[in-house]
């Protein structure tokens, strides 16, 4: 028996990959649902991969937006433009409700609303309840418990920045090419990102700002309000743009920017195997935390159904990351 901490991105694909192929798994989620506030970007990869495991591929892009192009501008009068690797744009409520509904096709057993408050790293066995466990894989996020007690010494970071995701009003025209993703870069004392998608369905933007990290209570969902003058001052060479998307948002997600350092961390070792955010959590800047929270959850469960040692996998996972860091 398999048990899976955490019902994000991670936990649910393995979950339901495993429970496609009839392997025994039980998932504990504490929320009783999971969504969230930001949007993300998926490459193909990360698509080919989602559909390898058994998400139907036609519910990931109904879901989702295709990406023509990026477009760099740091600063702006230095524009450079590339192709995508296949990238899409998803909210993260979508993505999530595509792989739920996948793991619940499966008969994937989920149990949301259950909260884990510890656990015995050399046991495996979970509190409340004492329930033991032969292998449990920790997909419990970048706060996990699992790597509380594993390597109480690896804990998450401040990364530098603040992180604030927002979708503009239906109908948002900015004065920039659609289905594009336009990224505007500050470069000073306290560096800045602009960047934002648009097409006639959405119109989403971010900014990451240089600064000491906010309190805890003026995280998630807020007024936009409050940091109007911190983007227009930290980014004074796209005033309309600005104005444009400012102009049309009410409400924007914020969160402090935190990393989980990977480069000494501790050999994986059973019972508890980490995934995903829990063992190496990266800033947003890399753009890659979804795609390798899915890698994880994918190779862990090719090792199970082939009787592969997961430890071996997660090591490997970890020399594919730290090689991607350089």
């Amino acid at each position: 028996m398999v048990t899976i901490l955490g019902g994000g991105i991670a936990g649910t694909v393995l979950a339901g990959g495993l429970a496609r192929a009839g392997y025994p798994a039980v998932g504990y989620e504490r929320r009783p649902n999971v969504r969230g506030g930001a949007f993300l970007f998926l490459d193909a990869h990360t698509h080919r991969t989602l559909v390898d495991l058994g998400v139907p591929g036609d519910q990931l892009d109904a879901a989702s937006y295709r990406v023509d192009g990026i477009r760099v501008g740091a600063p702006a009068s230095e524009v450079r433009e590339s192709a995508t690797a296949g990238h899409r744009l998803y909210h993260r409520t979508d993505l999530m409700r595509v792989l739920t509904e996948f793991a619940w096709a499966a008969g994937a057993d989920i149990r949301y609303g259950t909260a884990i408050s510890d656990l015995d790293p050399d046991s495996g066995v979970l509190y409340p309840g004492g329930t033991a466990t032969d292998l449990l894989i920790a997909a419990d996020g970048i706060d996990s418990i699992a790597r509380t007690r594993l390597e109480p010494e690896r804990v998450a970071e401040y990364a530098g920045q603040v992180v604030l995701y927002a979708t503009a009003a239906p109908g948002t025209r900015p004065n920039t090419t659609p289905s594009v993703l336009h990224f505007h870069r500050h470069g000073s004392d306290t560096p800045a990102t602009f960047g934002h998608f648009w097409n006639e369905s959405v119109a989403v933007w971010f900014v990451r700002l240089t600064r000491a990290p906010i309190e805890v209570g003026y995280t998630g969902f807020h007024p936009l309000a409050r940091w109007i003058e911190p983007i227009r001052t930290a980014l004074p060479e796209i005033p309309y743009l600005l104005d444009t998307l400012l102009d049309h948002t009410a409400m924007v997600h914020v969160s402090n920017a935190r990393s989980v350092p990977l480069a000494k961390a501790r050999p994986p070792r059973l019972p508890v195997i980490l995934c995903g955010d829990a063992d190496h959590a990266l800033s947003p800047a890399s753009g890659v935390g979804a795609r390798n929270a899915i890698d994880d959850a994918a190779a862990l469960c090719h090792a199970l159904l082939d009787g592969t040692d997961p430890v071996d996998t997660m090591a490997r996972r970890r020399a594919e990351i730290l090689a991607q860091l350089g």
